[in-house]
């Protein structure tokens, strides 16, 4: 039988996949380095047919160092947030995440090549952010307010503010991030909900709330409560055994 994938549990795969997806876009800007080559051309080149390219190979190429040191630290650490608090549907997030941002950058993007992985942090900023309100979970709204302290100033960056930055990819995720909090609500775990909580509660038939008055004080248990007439039967049928004393003629 498969194991089902819990939330909320650290495991290894937490830091295993933002690790090894971090060191495969240093590797990619490595080789860059090592053998003079630039990937700049398989970024996403909007409303071109080989700009489509760009929607995969796109996360991984960067400009620089600078550009790449930037989006390491974010990548990590919101990719580690979805891994650990949305295990279920968390390769769903990446992959749909990185595909849609793209897609939607190449619609209306700039003629220009737009490369890095910024769109994809978008989407995982936007995700946990927006998820954590929605889902109503305690944990999750915490993790909410711990992403928008972080990295609330990225939402200036959604706009175009500065020609040299993407914006479009930007916008783009965010915007897909926001789509996907909203649809992924299955295999999201629930906040715990009492007994008192649940729709069909009734008061009356609550044992606890029997030695409670209206007004919530203590209620004394009357002297014959069900437990001691119990006792009392046990002990009137144990009387009615009847004993036989034999001489022990040894």
């Amino acid at each position: 039988m498969k194991k089902q994938i819990q939330p909320f549990t650290f495991s290894i795969d937490t830091i295993l996949y933002p690790i090894l997806f971090v060191l495969l876009i240093w590797l990619v800007f490595a080789v860059e380095i090592r053998f003079g080559l630039r990937f700049n051309k398989y970024g996403v080149y909007p409303q071109t047919l080989k700009g489509l390219r760009g929607i995969i190979f796109s996360p991984f190429i960067h400009s620089g160092i600078k550009h790449l040191y930037s989006n390491t630290i974010s990548l990590f650490v919101l990719s580690s947030a979805l891994f650990y608090f949305y295990r279920p549907i968390a390769f769903k997030v990446v992959v749909f995440g990185i595909l849609f941002s793209g897609l939607l950058t190449w619609i209306i993007g700039r003629p220009s090549y737009h490369i890095g992985a910024s769109g994809l942090i978008y989407v995982l900023f936007s995700f946990n952010f927006f998820k954590g309100i929605f889902a109503k979970n305690y944990r999750l709204i915490a993790l909410s307010l711990v992403v928008v302290f972080i990295y609330g100033s990225m939402f200036m960056y959604a706009f175009p503010i500065d020609e040299k930055i993407s914006w479009e990819g930007h916008s783009a995720g965010l915007l897909v991030g926001f789509i996907f909090a909203l649809i992924f609500r299955k295999e999201i775990a629930k906040p715990k909900r009492y007994v008192w909580e649940q729709p069909d509660y009734n008061e009356e038939d609550d044992e606890f709330l029997k030695y409670f008055d209206e007004n919530g004080n203590f209620i004394e248990l009357p002297p014959e409560t069900e437990w001691f007439a119990e006792t009392d039967e046990i002990s009137s049928e144990i009387s009615k055994i009847n004993y036989i004393f034999k001489e022990n003629k040894d």
